[in-house]
Formats: structure tokens, C-alpha cells, sequence
């Protein structure tokens, strides 16, 4: 049988002055890691190497988020992102600087254990 998806969080992260969706889309996943916390592996023994973790962040440019960067600074398990349209950017009509919005849904699987 495939994993099973044991853990899902969401969070949401922005740069207020920069522009940079990375930046806003590291902040929506530390945003969605702060609502966690996974005692199963020290109850269980499990190895974090056995977790399958897949993070999807939402921005309205998709192909200005550095996948790989975001990928390597997730602490445990096997990490994969993927960026997909969506967040918000939101531009101060007074001088027109451009607020970006991330989401994040961070997700962990592990193989069946049944």
C-alpha cells in the first residue's frame, strides 16, 4: 500500500516591501511548522528519514519561488515543494509598492503501518 498521510498544517507568510515570494513562501511554511509537533517518532521509533513530507505554497508568480532552497531548509524528512498559483499580492494605491501573500499546506506521510 502507498503512505498514508498522517499530518497536514497550513500557514500563511508575506513580504511586505521586498517582492520576493520565497521569502513569503518560507514564512507560510515556518507559519504552518510552529503548529506542530510529531512525538509519534520517539514513540514509535521511527526514523524522520522514513517521512514523506510535501509542501505546496500558493503565490500569484509560482515560477519566482526557489523550490529547491525552501526544500533543504525543512527539518525532517524527505521534502519536495511545489509552487502553485495562488496567494494574493495586494499594492498600496499610494505608492504602489506590492505586498506579497503565501500560503502554505504542509503535509507528512509515512508508509502504511497497518
Amino acid at each position: 500500500m502507498s503512505d498514508q498521510r498522517f499530518i497536514i498544517e497550513m500557514g500563511m507568510g508575506n513580504d511586505l516591501y521586498g517582492q520576493d515570494y520565497t521569502k513569503a513562501a518560507a514564512r507560510a511554511i515556518e507559519d504552518a511548522l510552529r503548529h506542530s509537533s510529531l512525538p509519534l517518532f520517539e514513540a514509535t521509533g521511527l526514523s524522520h528519514d522514513a517521512m514523506r513530507v510535501q509542501v505546496t505554497v500558493g503565490v500569484q508568480d509560482p515560477e519566482a519561488v526557489d523550490c529547491a532552497a525552501l526544500a533543504a531548509k525543512l527539518p525532517r524528512g524527505r521534502a519536495e515543494v511545489q509552487a502553485v498559483k495562488g496567494g494574493l499580492n495586494v499594492t498600496n494605491p499610494d505608492n504602489g509598492t506590492v505586498i506579497v501573500i503565501a500560503s502554505a499546506a504542509v503535509e507528512a506521510f509515512l508508509p502504511f503501518q497497518g
